[in-house]
């Protein structure tokens, strides 16, 4: 999804990308909240459902179509499953029985698998600097789950965040063109209602509804539609059309960093010493994995 006219990393492009990057970490910190209250299968199907429609809503307002060419539909549908129901889903189950951090982290960790599933399916090359973020970034997550499951972190849950993020970056690797024919917030908004439709499948045969209707929980489930949901996405997408999706990436190495202090700001959740080691480490990793990928991209 590279162009090579994308723009330079300006000023408002680094605002963008930071700005994402609060919002992107700051979601596992309220779906948390959110878990308090009601059950995950049937939370993530309701957000994604408003979510999902208001983006429908808008587009066809601004004239967007949703026929979309049959490899944009494939593409729609494939993120939808994978990004909206598979990695979501469990990341939504896994965080009722571990810290929001935690899970930020792991999630963080998709660039990493990309680069490494690249590699080993696809033959794809990586630089010297490639291969020593790599290995750094994934010793980086390792330390901090593995503390943390010694601490008593429930090592099913953490199963379940490596298998949505692993799903994600499959899907990734296997569709890049889901934006490629425009109509970009109509293919956001469909994602979301594909996710939506998986998700209330699978909650209707597993899940019981039962809400408690709290403050709280319309507070973050507010938050969860309109930052990391709606507006997050979309500001996703202006940064790629401004700077390209390489380019765009570099910024998912915040994503520890401030996935971390937001849950220690918002949850009270606690941050050892090993864990600001395992979170320099892993930021460290995934940068210098963006860092050869842009590298590569120049070239």
């Amino acid at each position: 999804m590279e162009r090579s006219g994308a723009g330079t990393m300006d000023i408002k492009a680094i605002a963008l990308g930071l700005i994402f990057a609060v919002m992107w970490s700051s979601a596992f910190a309220s779906a948390r909240i959110i878990l308090l209250d009601a059950p995950p299968l049937w939370s993530l199907a309701l957000r994604f459902l408003i979510s999902g429609g208001l983006a429908v809503l808008v587009a066809r307002l601004l004239g967007q179509d949703w026929r979309l060419p049959r490899p944009q539909a494939r593409a729609v549908v494939i993120f939808g499953l994978c990004q909206n129901a598979l990695y979501l889903g469990l990341f939504f189950i896994a965080l009722q029985r571990i810290e929001a951090s935690l899970a930020s982290i792991i999630a963080s960790s998709m660039p990493l698998i990309v680069a490494g599933l690249g590699r080993v399916l696809r033959g794809e090359r990586l630089s010297p600097l490639g291969l020593a973020g790599m290995f750094a970034g994934f010793t980086g997550v390792a330390l901090i789950m593995g503390s943390r499951i010694e601490a008593g972190a429930d090592p099913l849950s953490v199963a379940l965040c490596v298998i949505g993020a692993t799903a994600l970056a499959v899907a990734t690797l296997t569709v890049r063109g889901a934006s490629a024919g425009g109509n970009l917030l109509m293919v956001v908004g469909l994602q979301m209602l594909v996710g939506s439709v998986a998700l209330t499948l699978v909650a209707m045969a597993m899940e019981p509804l039962h809400v408690t209707l709290t403050a709280r929980l319309a507070v973050a489930f507010a938050y969860q539609i309109v930052v990391p949901g709606l507006t997050a996405t979309l500001i996703w997408f202006s940064l790629v059309g401004r700077i390209g999706a390489v380019k765009a990436s570099a910024f998912h190495f915040l994503n520890p960093f401030f996935g971390v202090l937001i849950a220690s700001m918002l949850l009270g959740e606690k941050i050892s010493l090993l864990d600001m080691v395992g979170v320099a480490v892993a930021t460290a990793g995934i940068l210098a994995v963006q860092m050869a990928r842009m590298g590569r991209a120049a070239t």
